[in-house]
């Protein structure tokens, strides 16, 4: 008996360390930013209490209302070529004739190695209005006369974010993908060949209904990490009339460039909401389509 509960109290003292540090420097930060949210706190004074003043604010701020806006769209115009990118190049480099493949799936993977930051001065270089390669490219084969200020356009400068988002997350879910298709069994493929399908239709009635998993998590992981984008928009900028702003850029500039730290929090949780709502939608419509 007496071994049985050393065992037991030793499991504890090996899971205690994660609990410990996610109490230290993950619950106790949540919970004071719950309490900063219901306060009025520049960081310089002692937090005032104001009841529910910063959420009223919140549910009246045009500015937050804009920045879920440019959030979906940079997410809708990001996650639709991501995943059509990531299961074509899975399904092609997972084939047994491929040359290379492995060599092509660490080339495919390495922008997701890449710091979000490093890819936002990137690509604000590649697209800069004077110096940017990309102008450069267009005006020596004779596509635009002059050169183009990408970044004063909203939609342009929101296709420029969606697109540094999109390369540096397409190689992750390419490998995921392979991950899946890698889980299907040959039988099927070969119960099918049996009945006569070609390639396409294996691939079309076969290996996209398999995948429906694979999908699922794909769409969660992106619609949690897409509606907290900051790092590439950020260093990008906020574009025309603020038309690249996501809400966690939102949430910083009010907090930490305007010291208004209590309304800074009451936006992370009014972030949390939004993500929680829209995982939520997600994964109830998957369930439907399931049933």
């Amino acid at each position: 008996m007496n071994s049985k509960l050393t065992k037991y109290y030793f499991g504890y003292i090996f899971i205690a360390p994660f609990f410990i540090s996610f109490a230290i420097f993950g619950l106790v930060p949540i919970l004071y930013t719950l309490y900063l949210s219901f306060t009025n706190w520049d960081a310089f004074n002692d937090p005032v209490y104001n009841g529910v003043g910063n959420y009223t604010r919140l549910l009246h701020d045009t500015a937050f209302y804009q920045s879920i806006g440019n959030t979906l769209i940079i997410w809708i115009f990001s996650i639709v070529p991501q995943l059509l990118i990531a299961v074509t190049l899975a399904i092609i480099l997972n084939e047994k004739f491929i040359r290379g493949k492995h060599f092509f799936r660490a080339v495919y993977y390495f922008p997701n190695i890449i710091t979000p930051v490093t890819l936002g001065v990137l690509f604000s270089l590649i697209f800069d209005w004077q110096t940017g390669s990309i102008n450069k490219l267009l005006t020596t084969i004779g596509l635009v006369e002059d050169p183009i200020n990408w970044f004063n356009n909203p939609w342009w400068s929101r296709l420029i974010v969606a697109a540094v988002i999109c390369w540096q997350n397409f190689g992750f879910n390419m490998i995921v993908f392979i991950a899946g298709l890698q889980s299907i069994p040959d039988e099927v493929y070969e119960a099918s060949q049996v009945d006569g399908a070609s390639g396409w239709q294996k691939t079309l009635y076969v290996t996209i209904p398999l995948l429906r998993p694979v999908f699922i998590f794909t769409l969660i992981t992106s619609v949690i990490g897409g509606l907290q984008l900051f790092d590439s928009p950020y260093m990008i900028g906020n574009g025309p009339n603020n038309t690249t702003r996501t809400m966690i850029m939102y949430l910083y500039e009010t907090a930490f460039k305007n010291f208004n730290f209590s309304y800074g929090a009451a936006i992370a949780y009014g972030v949390f909401v939004i993500v929680m709502c829209f995982t939520a939608v997600t994964i109830w419509l998957t369930r439907k389509r399931e049933q």
